[in-house]
Order: structure tokens, then C-alpha cells, then sequence
């Protein structure tokens, strides 16, 4: 029995990184050492100044909330989902927990040894490279580091950099000072010191083969253990770590921590057997850092009206236009540009809190829609909704008029910022989607329970929702109101899966596109109706089905139906890159034209690139297979 539970433990291991980089036979032997943990909603898994476990854990199934207390409150640090690790800490550091791991529903957790999982990451740089990652961006801020934590304890954080650094590009010297190994010492110094560089690079051939810092002229010739007469050859540090072009940030400091030193050198290919390209410093990475994401959210958080929003909201968009013409893969552009949409939205509710003063209730800020599912690359519209707390009946309507006015100042910022109106109003400044927690769940169980009867107020995106601001148990309570009424609901499920099937076809019977053939963009491909919409759509109504909580991202949403039914997982994961290959066109459309990148004009496209957009739309049919069938939808053809 113990080994069958293994083979199940090793087989979910396998499909997440860093377990992906080791054979199946030592994940075997691995999860022989697992316990399985099962943890019921609220359940503490460790908390704040705890000692630290002997184990780090991975989430099997459910959510795990992290959280840290700041300025006397708990605040929600990150959602760890199935995949997901948590409770590092004990890999690097011997102090305490320095933050919460609490169930948000019942849960399973694997527990990994560390005593037992130590040896694979001795021996395998894979492993190694993903769990240094964690630590050397989460440890690299002096402040945080002179109060002797880090900041995280897991891997995946919203406010962790490591993500953002693991793909961001780095600016470095690219035409750095070099020698021969026969030049004087003293000469070389005095090129350093005309030049105000740290380091020369030693080479014969234009191929390096060692370096000189200003650390080597301090610890061997100021302590006289070489004449500033001899050769370079004698103090240089050889042979030289050399890296590759484009390093990310991530990537640098990695190698700079993993071989100590304080200078890397860029070739042609990372070896020392190609040409020298440049140098790459301590100083470069701290510039870096001042200038990624991370620093943006942090003067977000400072902003103090809608035009210091704005300006902050074309960063964004200079840092969206940039990641893509450096071909950062748009699943990482999405994470990090969902957070800054986020922080942004937070920051305007903070503002008009301080103009009307406190909240006579704990409500919600939910955003709906793209917001929701964190794919707002592009300046499309403002959706959301406010939940606020149950109160008496005399003071509902007092209260709600305070949401409602608060509403309105946050989506006028919003605008003002540059995030149009909703021309459909689904916003929580419009008195129908501003309401307490009972009429919000009344709300969803009339269109669930009786969908299609008005269809005129129900709108699929009112189930893709992410927390911008409040108190999470409200979207907790709605969240499992609307799974406890999904449970067998065949009506429900026929009905979004029947609105699924209709969208429109992206092809003719001849495989030829369908495009528009009246009005403003006629002669152009709908994209987002015709070919993105399905796949989100899609990926709603299945994680929906198989009561898949806490993951609104369509693209994540394939990957964990991948995880959960396992007999359609290719259909899954190929959907999970067609759904990214549309998106891309689509954001490359926007930024191109400064539109919405809804309207596709074929022409500017090469033959390549129809070829990979008719190619993106092939799981189509796979999925509205697998929908007709889950739901017997039997009557479409």
C-alpha cells in the first residue's frame, strides 16, 4: 500500500518543477519518505515565529493562503495552489517562520523531508538553480536582509521579484576594459583608475582567460604579497566565469552567488572558448533591481492621485512593450503585468477611503473579467463588483450609498488613470453590482440555478473574479456558494456549456479566416470573439465542473485540468499554449496601434504567422468535444 500511495505521490511530483529535473525512480524514492497531510478549512500549517519544520511542503489539492502581519494587520501575501512549494525557509536560514501557511479550504499537503531531499539538490544544478532562485531574490534587499529574514518562504509570492527577475534583462558593460596576462600591474591599475572601472579582463585572443578586480588589488598587492612591478598574470583570478548575452537578473545573480564572486563575463556563447562581449558587475545588478515591476508596485502604493496612477500605468505599458519585443514568455508578462493592474486598483480604493473616511462595513473590491483572470495586458475596460458585509435593514440603504459613492471616485480614478468605463456597466459604482453578501448570493444561485431565464443580467465573466481589496472572507463566502450550487447542477453547466459552443467559428468550411464583413473593422479577424473567448470560456465552464478553486487564469486554468483529468491532459496543455499563441497576437496588435488588438488586419501577417494562428485554433474542436460530452450537449453538431 505504502508503495502504491508513493507511485501516486511521485506521479503528481513529477509534472512540477524543480521534482520535473529528477528521474521518476528517485521521485519514487522520495515520496516513500512523504507524509500526506490533510488540513481542514482555517487550519494553520505553520504561522508566524513558529520553529522551523524538518519537512517543506508542496500543495496536492485545495488552496493555501499565505500571510504576514504588517502595520498591526494580516495581509495576504500569496495563494498557493496544487504545485505549488511553501515552507523553504528551512533550506537557508535558522530562523523562525516569518509568515502564516493557513488553509483557505480543505486541503492536502505533501510533507518532504528536508533530510531526505537534500541530497538530490546536492547533486543535481537544476534543483539547486530553482531553489536558489527563491532565495537569492527574496534575500537581496539590504533591509530585508539586515532584519535578518526573507521575505518569503515560497517560491511563487505575488510580491517576490524572483519571477520578474527570472526573465528581466539585464544592461550591463558592453565594452569593458582588457588586458594581456604579460602587462605590469601597475599599468593595469592605472587603466582601472582613468577608466573608474572595477575589474579588467585578462584575455589572449579576445578569449578571456582570467580577471582582475579591485579586490585583487587590495588583498594582493596593498598587503605586499605581490610588487605593483609583476605581471597581471599573478593576481588575476583565473579561470573567469563567464556567462552568456541577454542574461536575465535572476540568472546573473545566481551565477555570482553560486561561484562568489562580484564580476561575470559575458562571451558569445558563456564559454571561455568564444569571443568577449562584456562585463557584467554588482553595480549592474543593483540598477536592475531599482528598475524592474517590483520598485513600480512600490510607488503605485505611494501615488497620491489619478495622474501619478496614469504615468505609473504607462510604465506598465513601456515594461509590456519591452518584454515582448524581448520575447519573455507571455505567461510571466500576464503575472506580473495582473499585479501591477492590481496594485493600481488597490491604490485608488486606498484614496477615495481617505477622502470619505471609513467604511461603515468590511466589503470586497472584486474585479471581474480579464482583471479577474489577470490577462489585462492591454488598456481594455474596468469590470468589477462590491460585496459588502450583511448589515440591519436600517442601515442597508446608508451603507450601500457609501459604497456607491466610494465606487464611483474608484472607477472615475480608474479612468482618469486610463482604464476606459465598462460600456456594458459591469462595475461596482453601477447600483446593480454594488449589494451585501446575501444579495450577491442570491444573485448567483437565480442565475445559476435558473440560467437563461434572464439573459440579459447574466454574464459568464461574473465567475472569473480575483480580490483587489478587503476582507477575503467575503470572496471566500461567495466562492463556495457558488461551488455548493454548482454541485450536479446539469442546468447551470448545459447552459454555460451551450454559450460555449456558439461562439463564432474562426473558420469557413474551406478553412478559410471568417472576418468581419460590415462596419468599422471589416475585412479584419475578430480574435478575441472568434478565437480567445472559446478558450476562455472553455477553461471556465471545466474548472467550474470539477470544483477547481482559486485559479482564474485561463492558461493556468488548462494546466490544472491537465493535473485533474489526466485521460485529456494533452488536449489540455495543447489548449494551454494556443490560448497564450492568440493572446500574443492580440497584445501585439494593441501595441502596434494603440487599440484593444481585437481586429486583426491578415494582411501585415506572414504566411508563417497565419499558419501558427489557424494552428492555435485546433484544440478548439477537442474541447467542444469533451464539453458536448461532460455535459451531453448531444444536440450539437
Amino acid at each position: 500500500m505504502k508503495n502504491s500511495i508513493a507511485e501516486r505521490i511521485a506521479d503528481f511530483l513529477i509534472a512540477h518543477p524543480p521534482f520535473s529535473d529528477l528521474s521518476h525512480d528517485e521521485i519514487t524514492d522520495i515520496a516513500s519518505d512523504i507524509r500526506v497531510l490533510n488540513l481542514e478549512k482555517n487550519k494553520t500549517l505553520f504561522q508566524i515565529n513558529d520553529l522551523l519544520h524538518e519537512s517543506f511542503y508542496v500543495v496536492a489539492s485545495g488552496v493555501i493562503n499565505l500571510s504576514v502581519i504588517s502595520d498591526a494587520e494580516e495581509t495576504l501575501l500569496n495563494k498557493c495552489v496544487p504545485g505549488d512549494i511553501l515552507g523553504l525557509r528551512p533550506f537557508f536560514a535558522k530562523n523562525n517562520y516569518m509568515m502564516t501557511a493557513k488553509a483557505r479550504e480543505e486541503s492536502i499537503v505533501y510533507a518532504i523531508p528536508i533530510a531526505t531531499f537534500r541530497p538530490f539538490v546536492a547533486k543535481n544544478a537544476e534543483v539547486l538553480d530553482f531553489l536558489l532562485l527563491s532565495f537569492a531574490n527574496t534575500s537581496s534587499n539590504p533591509a530585508e536582509r539586515s532584519q535578518g529574514k526573507l521575505l518569503n518562504d515560497s517560491v511563487r509570492h505575488i510580491d517576490n521579484q524572483s519571477e520578474i527577475q527570472y526573465f528581466q534583462s539585464l544592461d550591463y558593460n558592453k565594452n569593458p576594459l582588457t588586458s594581456t596576462p604579460n602587462a605590469i600591474i601597475q599599468n593595469v591599475a592605472q587603466i582601472m583608475t582613468d577608466n573608474l572601472s572595477g575589474c579588467v579582463i585578462i584575455q589572449e585572443n579576445n578569449l578571456p582567460i582570467g580577471i582582475v578586480t579591485d579586490m585583487d588589488l587590495r588583498s594582493k598587492i596593498a598587503t605586499g604579497r605581490f610588487y605593483i612591478t609583476a605581471l597581471v598574470s599573478n593576481i588575476m583570478s583565473s579561470p573567469v566565469v563567464t556567462v552568456p548575452e541577454n542574461l536575465s537578473l535572476a540568472e546573473a545573480q545566481l551565477f555570482m552567488l553560486r561561484h562568489n564572486v562580484t564580476h561575470l563575463c559575458v562571451t558569445v556563447d558563456g564559454s571561455d572558448k568564444t569571443q568577449i562581449k562584456g562585463v557584467i558587475s554588482q553595480h549592474d545588478i543593483i540598477a536592475a533591481q531599482a528598475n524592474n515591476p517590483g520598485i513600480l508596485i512600490k510607488e503605485i502604493k505611494r501615488a497620491q492621485n489619478p495622474d501619478e496612477l496614469k504615468r505609473l500605468r504607462e510604465k506598465l505599458a513601456e515594461f509590456i512593450r519591452t518584454s515582448m519585443d524581448k520575447k519573455i514568455p507571455l505567461s510571466h508578462i500576464n503575472n506580473i503585468a495582473g499585479e501591477v493592474n492590481m496594485a493600481i486598483i488597490k491604490r485608488a480604493i486606498d484614496l477615495a477611503i481617505l477622502e470619505f473616511g471609513s467604511p461603515p462595513a468590511r466589503f470586497a473590491w472584486l474585479s471581474i473579467g480579464s482583471q479577474g483572470r489577470k490577462e489585462q495586458l492591454l488598456q481594455t475596460d474596468q469590470d468589477s463588483i462590491l460585496v459588502f458585509e450583511d448589515v440591519a435593514p436600517d442601515k442597508y440603504r446608508e451603507v450601500k450609498e457609501y459604497f456607491l459613492k466610494l465606487a464611483k471616485k474608484v472607477t472615475t480614478t480608474l479612468e482618469n488613470a486610463g482604464y476606459p468605463y465598462c460600456p456594458y456597466g459591469h462595475m461596482a459604482s453601477n447600483s446593480v453590482w454594488c449589494k451585501s453578501l446575501t444579495d450577491w448570493k442570491n444573485q448567483y444561485s437565480s442565475w445559476m440555478n435558473t440560467p437563461g431565464e434572464r439573459t440579459d443580467e447574466i454574464c459568464s465573466i461574473f465567475f472569473d473574479y480575483e480580490i483587489a481589496f478587503g476582507e477575503i472572507l467575503l470572496e471566500e463566502a461567495l466562492t463556495e456558494m457558488i461551488f455548493k450550487n454548482a454541485e450536479k447542477n446539469k442546468k447551470f453547466f448545459a447552459f454555460l456549456g451551450t454559450d460555449t459552443l456558439k461562439k463564432p467559428a474562426p473558420l469557413s468550411f474551406f478553412k478559410q479566416f471568417n472576418l468581419e464583413e460590415e462596419g468599422e473593422h471589416k475585412d479584419k479577424f475578430d480574435v478575441k470573439t472568434r478565437a480567445i473567448m472559446p478558450f476562455v470560456d472553455a477553461a471556465r465552464v471545466l474548472t467550474i465542473s470539477h470544483n477547481i478553486k482559486g485559479i482564474n487564469n485561463t492558461f493556468l486554468r488548462f494546466k490544472q485540468l491537465a493535473i485533474t483529468e489526466p485521460k485529456y491532459a494533452e488536449v489540455y496543455l495543447n489548449a494551454a499554449d494556443a490560448f497564450l499563441t492568440l493572446s500574443k497576437f492580440r497584445t501585439q496588435e494593441g501595441i502596434k496601434n494603440g487599440t484593444t488588438g481585437q481586429y486583426l488586419n491578415l494582411e501585415e501577417l506572414s504566411k508563417s504567422d497565419k499558419e501558427k494562428l489557424k494552428n492555435a485554433f485546433l484544440p478548439m474542436k477537442d474541447l467542444e468535444e469533451i464539453i458536448k460530452n461532460k455535459f451531453q450537449l448531444t444536440y450539437f453538431t
